[in-house]
């Protein structure tokens, strides 16, 4: 899917909201949009999933089935969750019983069990969000065009985003996705799409490796062998919390200071640490080499548990190498 000299305005007479865009994103390719608040980043996906026509050029090798997901998902529709989803499917050209497993499917994996029967305005941002995602992958894409797409989520739901590109990713499809909260920091290798005054420019990549950041929680008995194992094979710690780091065998590691302000740089384990207790090496700075910004925290707009409606702006109708945040093996501790 490429854009080919792409210019786009408003109105006959109004300023050029983008000039002269020449981009594109293979099969298995993930593109970042970056850019301030209207720089043009939502224009620019919505041409892409041709929510859009361009004022001039084209948008070639679009795929023909596109995944849209609006910053604002359009709730104000009087139907419920279930209907609208089976509804969706049929425009995207599932058969009956297709539909209906889809819907299901994607139903149980974002939470939305429990709204199936709510109406569409009754529901918050964050279940909205859930169900503009939903929407949007009930025939698999080939183009998957996200903005915002972590905006309200909850904490469960903002981590199914990057395993849902990644599954894209893994089935040839290409994504895009526009983020200013650095949520995108977990889709390493991504490339960078930089708006600025109206342009489109790829930001070049700086040379290092991706870098993945994963949390891992260990016994504390066994934190000094797991932390010397680690650097062993090359990784770094970037914080321990709770807990001393013994120091390094062979090189140095920069280390921060944990909870208490204690010195984490050398030192042996809590002394009155029980058997059982646990230890969890964290980034002290969630942000990689080759990322816009640093993960954040969950989201707002948590589900309401009895699908109260949350008042805000309506919008148009339309996975990382290593799962940072979730106990695991450890070799994709940061590099």
């Amino acid at each position: 899917m490429r854009l080919d000299g792409v210019w786009f305005r408003y109105h006959r007479h109004g300023p050029w909201v983008l000039r002269q865009v020449d981009v594109a994103a293979g099969p298995g390719e993930v593109a970042v949009v970056l850019g301030r608040n209207g720089a043009g980043k939502s224009t620019l996906l919505q041409l892409t999933a041709g929510v859009l026509r361009p004022t001039r050029g084209r948008v070639a090798d679009r795929p023909p089935v596109v995944g849209w997901v609006p910053e604002r998902f359009p709730a104000g529709q009087p139907f419920t969750v279930g209907a609208y989803l089976s509804a969706m499917g049929h425009v995207a050209g599932l058969s009956g019983p297709a539909a209906d497993r889809a819907v299901r499917h994607w139903v149980e994996r974002l939470g939305l069990t429990r709204f199936h029967g709510v109406r569409l305005p009754r529901l918050s941002k964050g279940t909205a969000q859930k169900v503009g995602l939903a929407q949007a992958l009930l025939r698999p894409p080939g183009l998957l065009v996200l903005d915002e797409p972590w905006e309200g989520l909850d904490a469960a739901a903002r981590e199914s985003v990057p395993e849902i590109i990644g599954e894209v990713l893994a089935g040839g499809g290409t994504v895009l996705v526009s983020d200013h909260r650095g949520d995108t920091v977990r889709l390493p290798g991504a490339r960078h799409w930089s708006v600025t005054d109206g342009t489109v420019t790829e930001q070049a990549p700086s040379g290092g490796a991706a870098v993945a950041v994963v949390e891992l929680a260990v016994p504390a008995v066994g934190l000094a062998a797991a932390v010397a194992r680690l650097r062993a094979d090359g990784h770094q710690i970037l914080r321990v919390r709770d807990h001393a780091v013994p120091p390094p065998a062979t090189h140095p590691v920069p280390a921060s200071a944990g909870p208490s302000g204690a010195d984490r740089s050398g030192g042996a384990s809590a002394p009155d640490a029980p058997e059982n207790a646990s230890a969890t090496i964290a980034p002290s700075v969630a942000s990689a080499p080759d990322t816009p910004g640093g993960a954040s925290g969950t989201g707002s707009d948590a589900d309401s548990p009895d699908g109260e409606a949350r008042s805000g702006p309506l919008g148009h109708v339309g996975a990382e190498a290593g799962d940072a945040g979730r106990p695991g093996p450890a070799p994709e501790v940061a590099r």
